[in-house]
Parts: structure tokens; C-alpha cells; sequence
């Protein structure tokens, strides 16, 4: 299996609770250019993660509709349903996409007409190589390209992308400029507040976005120094929203419904979800369902956990037509789910050499069981 890039300081906090202004709402819609992103909600692109599966997976656990309290994970509902607004592809090599074949091009930039509005997000830092990377996005039919200039990884940072280009205002600009003269569908970035404290450039480069012709732009609350610890610092998207007109999406530290009533900074276009929506991608039916009633939904019964679990596992199946592959592969995933489950420990046991759908639905009627009839002490 395919390893997966690691930071030192990449692991889960517990982010300390912050009051926000009561008046901080998230609002239903926006639009970035001539794309409407109803309701006002993300899913971040996530390297490994957001491949076709997992982006329509999250448009069917997300569905939601205020008329409505099903949870039948079966069941057809309309896009408009769905608590997503904006789907994002794995960020992709400009270098490596302008260079490959047509035929290897579609792994990389599959999408199914259900996913629309998507974005595909792109990483590098040759202006032309990027440019001409966006005009075959564009070619491909996405209805946004997206920026990369937040990763931190070491990899990418060492060939001058992602966050590494938060060093180099002028070549960002540059970047900016290629893009924009060469694609007409919407064009965003997606960036963190700098290196380090003592580099902080996000007002900055928010004004560059939105001088070069930038559509939107989304900050991630921590530095490249920061990784993916300590608590988001959503002030610094407040200082962002207040210098441009463009809209701005809110990243960092949203792990509940309840979480952008206290932690939305008042006047954001829209939040952005990432790590929570591997471990509960139903969170974004949670947040349409606060934006339309103004109350915080009831957790999620553990059946309709693992009929969501079960039904992403299936649609993984289906895509690869291996289920010895498939399962082995969601293998990590499967641990992602178990997190703030009943006995978690107990399923990543049981997760680590899971094999077959038949396997994992046997798990998941013993994990239902014992959850329902707790074993007592004698």
C-alpha cells in the first residue's frame, strides 16, 4: 500500500472551546463567480482521501432536507438536498498532470456528473506548467480550479509548493496572473496564514487574490510551523474577510454542527471541512440541518453509523471490482470511523485485518450488540 506523507506534529487536539458572537452565522449560500455553493459548506480537499468515492459517498451521507427526518442512507434525494455545497478533488501535481497522458489524466480527474459543483485543486510552482494545468482542468468540465498553498507536507513544501510558496509573494503572484489569464471558470486559493509567527502574510495575500482576479479564497487558521496542532486562530480569518470582497471560506478546528455556531467568525461566506469529515462525513448533514432549523440535530444512532460505513465500503467495492483490495484500503478509513465510537478500541482490532464486506458486516452486528446489551460485571 501507497504510504501516506506524515508530519512530526500531525495529530488530533481537542481544541479548546471558544464563545463567538452570537450573531456569527454561517449563511445558507454563496457563490464563487457564477457557481451558487448552497448550503455555504466545503469538503476540503484531502490528499488519499477525496477520490470519487469518497466525494459521493459525502453527497449521500450529507442529504438532508428540513421537511424531512430520515436517515435511510438508501434512499434517492435531489443534490440540492445534500448538506455539501462544494466537493473538492485530492490535490494534484501541476507538473505531473501537464506531462502525463490523456488516458492517465482520468485517474487523476474522474468525477461523476452527481458531484457537481467540484473543484479540482492543483499544486506547483511554475506559473505556466500551473496555467496550463488549469486550462485542462477547465477542459475537463470542473466548475472551479483551486490553488494549493497550504500543505505542509515536507515533500511538496522541498519542490517550492503548497505552503512553501508563503515565502515568495511575488511568484505567488505570478501564479496568480498565468491562471487567470488563461482559464474563465472560477479561480480560488486555498492558503494558511504564513510560515511561521513570524511570518504571517494571510491579509496579504488575500488582497493579491483578490487584485489578480480571484473568485474566493479559503484560510486554514495555522501556520505551516503549526501543522495540524494547537487551536485554529479563526481572528485571522476575521482580519481576511474584513480587508476583501471576495468571499471567504473559514478552515480550521469545525469537528461539529455545534462548532460553527461558536466558532464562525461573523461575515464569513462559509466553512471548510476536513479531518472531521473523515471520521463523521456526516457532519455536513448536521450543519444543514442547524442552518435550517436552528437547532443542533440528535447524535447519529450507531445504526445509521454503520449503514453509512457499510454502504462507503460497498461503493469502494464497486469501484475497484476487487473486495480483497478494497477492504485492505479502507483499512485506514475504517480506523478514521472508529474514532468517538462505542469500544473503539475494540474495532481497530478488528479493522486492522478486516478482508471481506461479509467479515465487516459481522462486525458491525456484534459492535451493534454489545453497544445495545452491555456486558456486566459479575
Amino acid at each position: 500500500m501507497k504510504k501516506r506523507y506524515t508530519l512530526e506534529q500531525k495529530k488530533w487536539d481537542s481544541p479548546i472551546e471558544h464563545a463567538m458572537p452570537a450573531q456569527a452565522r454561517v449563511p445558507a449560500s454563496f457563490n464563487i463567480g457564477n457557481v451558487p455553493i448552497a448550503p455555504a459548506t466545503v469538503l476540503a480537499p484531502m490528499a488519499g482521501v477525496t477520490d470519487t468515492v469518497f466525494r459521493r459517498f459525502i453527497k449521500n451521507a450529507s442529504q438532508f432536507s428540513a421537511s424531512s427526518s430520515t436517515t435511510d442512507v438508501e434512499a434517492t434525494q435531489t443534490n440540492q438536498q445534500s448538506g455539501c455545497g462544494l466537493i473538492m478533488t485530492e490535490f494534484t501535481s501541476a507538473d505531473g498532470l501537464s506531462r502525463m497522458r490523456e488516458t492517465k489524466r482520468k485517474r487523476y480527474l474522474t468525477y461523476y456528473d452527481d458531484e457537481h459543483p467540484i473543484a479540482a485543486q492543483l499544486f506547483g510552482s511554475n506559473p505556466e506548467t500551473l496555467a496550463d494545468s488549469a486550462r485542462i482542468v477547465q477542459d475537463a468540465g470542473f466548475d472551479i480550479v483551486d490553488l494549493n498553498l497550504g500543505c505542509p507536507a515536507k515533500r511538496v513544501v522541498a519542490c517550492n509548493g503548497g505552503s512553501g510558496l508563503l515565502k515568495d509573494l511575488p511568484q505567488i503572484e505570478r501564479i496568480f496572473k498565468a491562471i487567470r489569464a488563461t482559464v474563465t471558470i472560477p479561480f480560488t486559493v486555498k492558503f494558511r496564514m504564513g510560515w511561521n509567527d513570524a511570518h504571517i502574510v494571510c491579509v496579504e495575500l488575500a488582497k493579491l487574490a483578490e487584485d489578480n482576479g480571484l473568485n474566493a479564497c479559503a484560510l486554514h487558521a495555522r501556520t505551516r510551523e503549526d501543522g495540524y496542532t494547537g487551536q485554529a486562530r479563526w481572528e485571522y480569518i476575521a482580519a481576511v474577510k474584513d480587508a476583501v470582497r471576495i468571499p471567504v471560506i473559514g478552515n480550521g478546528d469545525i469537528e461539529s454542527a455545534a462548532d460553527v455556531q461558536r466558532r464562525m467568525t461573523t461575515g464569513v461566506q462559509g466553512v471548510m471541512i476536513g479531518r472531521a469529515a473523515m471520521c463523521a462525513p456526516w457532519i455536513f448533514r448536521e450543519i444543514k440541518h442547524f442552518l435550517a432549523t436552528g437547532t443542533l440535530p440528535p447524535p447519529l444512532a450507531p445504526e445509521a453509523q454503520w449503514a453509512h460505513i457499510l454502504r462507503h465500503c460497498r461503493m469502494d467495492v464497486t469501484r475497484t471490482g476487487s473486495e480483497l483490495h478494497s477492504m485492505q484500503s479502507m483499512r485506514t478509513q475504517l480506523m478514521h470511523y472508529s474514532r468517538g465510537m462505542a469500544e473503539a478500541k475494540h474495532l481497530r482490532a478488528k479493522f486492522s485485518h478486516v478482508s471481506s464486506l461479509t467479515e465487516l458486516e459481522r462486525i458491525a452486528a456484534d459492535h451493534l450488540t454489545r453497544v445495545a446489551e452491555p456486558v456486566l460485571a459479575a
